[in-house]
Order: structure tokens, then C-alpha cells, then sequence
């Protein structure tokens, strides 16, 4: 069956994002559209009490940086936009170091009204540097998540994680358990491909956003890579409702029907 399409809103709903952040959180009843039908799978786990979604932008051909490793912007305004409102809604937005290092990123929300979440970077061997944006004292909550041992010096006010990485990488369902221990319950897993990729194969997310941009960079690096398959019944599979925002398209994905157990359990009603 193909996928659901839908078009962005236009009309009275159309500007009323301002209030879809504290509703999100604190009301039962539906968001406004087109918020609602975007972002209302976010707000309760199906699996257990966490939500993780993770977030991709690529070409329509699948990638995310040229081979020189730019990648600056392949989305545009609305694809940014759309990962700012990701921002807004959730409790920590987690990169891996690779992404911290080559891109500098803030990870606040600064394109779209709303609060910014926690930030959390993935660096098992302590190569993060304390000036790094991430790290800004702004009031935010900030966390480094490092091997067992690692003892990096991060300045005041940084949460250091120690967890167990054998082979030198955590596990990602170990993340996202200290990350629960820790009161996170959604969980945005912005990047880089790799810590993405990784998180998909552990069965660690619930959704996985990905926004299309309409162009072709021909070669570089792919959003998504997962170990090999010998054929295509093999493949994951996932249902999926695709949403036409101006000239982007963004490829909403339910990867809870293969999420593990992290948290606590969903109760039957």
C-alpha cells in the first residue's frame, strides 16, 4: 500500500504553532492542524513510557553531505523549521561526536517559538572540546555521554555519563536507559548518520523522521546505512505517512512495531 500523503495547512491553523509546545505536553486533546497529524505520534510511546524519534535530512537521492563532507543546507527553510519544531517538543535532542565536532551545532530552537531541550552528545573517548557551542552555559541542561572511565573536563554544569562500551561503542538501548534513569522521556536522536543508523539496528527508536529536499547531490555520504541483506524480503519495513511541506517532503516512519523494551512497559487498557 503506498504511503499517505498529506499537504501542508494553509488557513486559519497555519500560524498557530506558538501554542502546540505547552499543549503538546500538557493537554490530551489534539493539536491544531497540521500539527496534530505531524506530531501527535510523539506524544505517548507505544512500546513503553519513552519516545525516541530520530531525524534525517537527505537528498532525493539519500544523502546527506556531498563527498567533501558539506553539508550545509541540503533542507531548506521548511525542512529547518521542521527540525526546530522537533526540538521544541521534546526533553533532550542527542547528537554522536562526529556530528559535534564537524558541524559545531547549537541545538536550541531558535527558528520557531518553543522551549530548547536538553543537549546530549555521544563521545565514548572524551574528544569533545569545552568551547564547543553544545556546551554554552545558557541555562540549559547539558550532558556528555562517555565510556566507562573517560574522564573529560567539560567546565561546571555539565552531567557526565560513564557507561560500559565494549568494542569502544555504548549500546544504544544503555543510552537510552541512563537517559530514562535520568527523567528523559522523549528523545530526539538528531544525528550524525552514523549514531542514526545505529540506533535504527538496536531497535531503539519509535519514529524516524525523514525530510527530503528536492534535490540530488549524485554521490557522498547516505543518510541511513544498515548491515547488508541478500534479498529485499529482508528488509525492514515500516508503515509510513508522507507529508508535502512546501518543497520539501517529509517521510514520517513507525519503527515501534521493532523498538525493545527500555523504559517502563506500556500498560494493556
Amino acid at each position: 500500500m503506498p504511503p499517505q500523503v498529506t499537504l501542508a495547512a494553509t488557513g486559519p491553523n497555519a500560524d498557530r504553532w506558538s501554542e502546540v509546545p505547552s499543549k503538546f505536553r500538557t493537554s490530551s486533546s489534539q493539536l491544531p492542524e497540521p500539527w496534530e497529524e505531524r506530531f501527535g505520534p510523539l506524544r505517548q510511546g507505544a512500546v513503553d513510557d519513552l519516545v525516541v524519534v530520530g531525524q534525517i535530512g537527505q537528498s532525493i537521492d539519500g544523502r546527506i553531505a556531498t563527498v567533501t563532507g558539506h553539508s550545509k543546507y541540503i533542507n531548506g527553510p521548511v525542512g529547518l523549521d521542521h527540525l526546530h519544531r522537533l526540538r521544541a517538543l521534546v526533553d533532550g535532542v542527542l547528537v554522536g561526536i562526529g556530528t559535534a565536532v564537524a558541524d559545531n551545532p547549537q541545538l536550541t530552537v531558535r527558528r520557531v517559538a518553543g522551549p530548547s531541550p536538553a543537549r546530549i552528545v555521544l563521545d565514548p573517548r572524551g574528544r569533545l572540546s569545552p568551547d564547543c557551542q553544545v556546551l554554552a552555559e545558557d541555562g540549559i541542561r547539558r550532558l556528555v555521554i562517555t565510556a566507562e572511565g573517560v574522564r573529560p573536563r567539560l567546565g561546571t554544569g555539565v552531567e557526565v555519563i560513564e557507561i560500559p562500551a565494549p568494542g569502544g561503542e555504548i549500546a544504544p538501548v544503555a543510552i537510552l536507559s541512563a537517559l530514562a534513569e535520568r527523567g528523559f522521556r522523549r528523545i530526539l536522536i538528531e544525528g550524525g548518520a552514523h549514531t542514526v543508523s545505529r540506533f535504527i539496528a538496536a531497535g531503539c527508536l519509535d519514529r524516524l523522521h525523514v525530510m527530503i529536499a528536492p534535490t540530488m547531490l549524485g554521490s557522498g555520504q547516505a543518510g541511513i546505512t544498515l548491515k547488508p541483506i541478500q534479498t529485499a524480503d529482508q528488509a525492514l519495513r515500516a508503515p509510513m505517512r508522507a507529508h508535502l511541506i512546501g518543497d520539501e517532503v517529509l517521510l514520517d516512519c513507525d519503527l515501534s512495531g521493532q523498538r525493545v523494551l527500555v523504559g517502563r512497559a506500556k500498560k494493556s487498557t
